[in-house]
């Protein structure tokens, strides 16, 4: 019986893990230890694969200026931001 329907993976093997960060799976092999030092979602411990939400949010998590402060990630208030940067600039709090 074939398959009805396409299912897309949420958890996927170190070569998929790779492509989703952009690199070879030797390079990504080798930046893994790295990567996993700077809070990069580890492996399954029983099945090795790789959950591509846990790095999708560890990708955004690397620009905190741009997702923080929010439940779901997404682009911020502009208004926000720039009382935010005036603050800075004249040493006043926001």
């Amino acid at each position: 019986m074939s398959q009805r329907f396409h299912i897309i993976p949420g958890d996927v093997p170190a070569d998929a893990a790779a492509r989703r960060m952009g690199m070879t799976s030797e390079a990504f092999k080798a930046a893994l230890p790295n990567l996993i030092a700077r809070g990069f979602p580890k492996a399954d411990p029983d099945t090795g694969n790789f959950d591509l939400d846990a790095i999708d949010a560890w990708r955004r998590l690397r620009h905190p200026q741009l997702y923080a402060g929010r439940s779901e990630f997404g682009p911020r208030d502009a208004s926000t931001v720039a009382k935010e940067r005036i603050a800075a600039l004249t040493g006043k709090k926001a």
